[in-house]
């Protein structure tokens, strides 16, 4: 899955992408990706939309 990296300030395609559930407004499950950047190894983290 690609993502946006802060450090590099560029879209790089994450490393160890797993899905992850945050909490979001009203008490709702949020669907997450979080990973490492492949250039820099700094975490990345991209919310995707409902299921």
């Amino acid at each position: 899955m690609e993502a946006y990296c802060v450090k590099c300030k560029a879209k790089q395609e994450m490393v160890d992408a797993t899905e992850v559930e945050m909490n979001g407004k009203g008490g709702v499950k949020r669907r997450a990706m979080k990973g490492k950047c492949p250039a820099c190894n700094t975490s990345m983290f991209r919310i995707l939309g409902r299921a």
